[in-house]
């Protein structure tokens, strides 16, 4: 058995969580959301202020809710990479003082890791090795997951993040901040073939195309245009373009991570991210996985955006290791996936 107390502070959640072993007891999560609608994305300062604001409140919170103490808990998770620099060092900081306070062993915890574990929260079962599509506001990543700690990656994003260009997209269509949601809900209504738009392939310098590349920034500039040619002839059909778009982000995103999958033999496929909340992403998927006889893993929507249970999570695979991070570690807001194992001591 293994209690991990986690914090999670590398963008605009304040997350405090207690997990035990894959079992949730405590889950706090103090959104942003609404301070940074206002700018139309995250202000790096105003998050690191407001995380300093709320932590301490989370992490009262979090122990009420878990009822536990703190001679229950085994270790202390926090996010260290990536992420905001100024954010990451609140949490870090308050790990570290808690750590040192109650004699707790550290681990740092590389935010990637975290979204990959979050399906272990809902499926006891789930064991690599497995290929993880990790859609986010700063990653589209396809990586193979062979154990604790070993990560190759087996294709990225050339530009833009799956998440960056919902949110551009959803502001050229005047749906406000942040764009997935709001994309998702006004693609409800609307027609998703009702426009052809370019998936962003990847040109291999010697002809043809990277099979597991991703790009975003061309989709972007072609529904800018059409946008611009559709206002010069009147009313903007914003939920026809807003299903246009995102059937045309999942067809891109799932027949990729399906071909990886089958190319590496790698069953099941785990998604994890706050793009794993897609409507349509999750349909296309599972329906595109049954028919190759793929199992399909999907995080429960809570837990799909960045919280501290899916740190805590990925604590608890280190913690059974024996994989502890020293005091002196730093927070990097850069730092590739496969470069985790190097916050332990």
């Amino acid at each position: 058995m293994c209690i991990i107390l986690a914090i999670e502070t590398s963008c605009d959640e304040t997350g405090v969580a207690i997990v035990k072993n894959r079992h949730i007891l405590s889950n706090i999560v103090a959104s942003q959301i609404d301070i940074h609608r206002r700018y139309g994305g995250v202000v790096p300062e105003v998050a690191s202020r407001q995380h300093l604001e709320v932590i301490n409140i989370c992490l009262e919170q979090a122990f009420t809710e878990s009822q536990l103490s703190w001679e229950e808990i085994d270790g202390i998770a926090v996010t260290v990479a990536p992420g905001l620099m100024g954010s990451l060092l609140v949490g870090l900081t308050t790990a570290k003082t808690l750590a040192m306070i109650h004699n707790k062993p550290l681990l740092g915890i590389h935010h990637l890791e975290g979204h990959i574990y979050a399906s272990y929260l809902s499926d006891p079962q789930l064991e690599p090795p497995f290929l993880c599509l990790l859609v986010s506001g700063g990653h589209t990543s396809l990586i193979a997951v062979r154990d604790c700690g070993d990560y190759t990656l087996l294709g990225n994003t050339r530009d833009d993040a799956v998440g960056e260009a919902f949110d551009k997209t959803a502001r050229l269509l005047g749906l406000g901040y942040p764009g997935g949601p709001a994309i998702d809900r006004a693609a409800a209504a609307g027609n998703p073939f009702a426009y052809s738009l370019p998936e962003g392939k990847v040109s291999h310098p010697d002809g043809g195309y990277y099979a597991y590349e991703f790009s975003f920034s061309g989709l972007k500039t072609a529904v800018s245009r059409l946008v611009k040619q559709l206002e010069a002839q009147g009313e903007l059909p914003v939920n026809d373009l807003a299903a246009s778009f995102q059937e045309t982000v999942a067809r891109s995103l799932s027949e990729r991570t399906i071909a990886c999958a089958l190319e590496y033999n790698l069953n099941p496929i785990v998604v994890g991210g706050g793009v794993a909340a897609n409507r349509t992403l999750r349909e296309k998927l599972q329906q595109k996985g049954q028919e190759k006889g793929l199992t399909i893993h999907f995080p429960p929507m809570k837990l799909c955006t960045d919280n501290a249970a899916m740190i805590a999570c990925a604590g608890v695979q280190h913690y059974q290791r024996g994989q502890y991070s020293s005091l002196t570690l730093s927070a990097t807001s850069r730092l590739p996936l496969n470069e985790a194992m190097s916050l332990y001591a």
